[in-house]
């Protein structure tokens, strides 16, 4: 599998020095912008690591462009999860935050996206669109049913968030059958649809979050707050039928 623009080559890693270099961004991104920490941070290697990362697919977005010396050249990451790994690593990363039963026991066949981050250069142009369409060659490539991750909001702050979380889950609600729940209770009371503004809410919605609803994306129920990463978690979910080529090029070109 691999895509390739004037700019831009996307393709799986293949050693443990390209998943390094794809670790050294996701540090970059969530440890020094984002404030993000935890046990699988290196803050000597300048790396973010965990436990799924040796079990799973890492779909990198290199700029030709870039110096050798600038983490091999590599500006987005995508961290790939089905079943099969899933279950060396065992479990899906999202099942800490969320229940996922209804997935599981679906009879679908599953992809976890996770660790999902463009440099910041890179934001708000086109390099976003060769790794989506990387990603829809890996789904079609492994013959995938449904995508589901995590995705955030920046920030612990639940009153920050009850706006445009109460919007997803008015608009946006997984049907039940397909539904995670999260698994960490929480004080937080949605607001009644009527007193949603729902422009508001939606520009207070991070772009990936956004991305994904605008190509149909449904939420699981509730959200988890992530302390280590400083983050309000979502599950999303993506049924692949949404996810064609004509699709992917009209995606908003905007940050991970």
């Amino acid at each position: 599998m691999l895509q390739n623009a004037p700019q831009f080559q996307v393709s799986l890693a293949r050693s443990p020095h390209e998943i390094r270099a794809a670790q050294r961004l996701r540090y970059e991104v969530f440890v020094v912008e984002l404030g993000g920490d935890g046990p699988g941070v290196n803050h000597t290697e300048r790396l973010e690591i965990d436990d799924f990362d040796a079990h799973a697919d890492h779909l990198l977005l290199r700029d030709m462009h870039r110096p050798d010396s600038e983490a091999d050249g590599i500006v987005g990451v995508y961290r790939l999860m089905t079943a099969q790994h899933a279950a060396a690593a065992g479990g899906f990363y999202s099942a800490s935050e969320f229940d996922l039963t209804a997935l599981t026991e679906s009879g679908l066949t599953l992809l976890e996206l996770g660790r999902s981050c463009l440099h910041p250069d890179h934001r708000g142009g086109a390099a976003l669109m060769p790794l989506w369409q990387g990603l829809a060659d890996y789904v079609r490539d492994n013959q995938i049913d449904l995508l589901f991750g995590t995705a955030s909001f920046h920030g612990t702050d639940l009153d920050a968030v009850r706006h445009p979380v109460s919007h997803l889950h008015a608009t946006y609600l997984a049907p039940e059958h397909l539904r995670p729940y999260t698994i960490q209770p929480t004080d937080m009371t949605l607001l009644p649809p009527h007193q949603i503004d729902r422009k508001a809410a939606m520009r207070d919605t991070p772009a990936l979050i956004k991305s994904y609803l605008k190509l149909g994306g449904t939420i699981g129920q509730g959200v988890f707050v992530d302390h280590a990463f400083n983050t309000t978690d979502v599950c999303l979910i993506l049924e692949t039928t949404n996810l064609s080529s004509s699709n992917i090029g009209r995606s908003p070109r905007r940050r991970l």
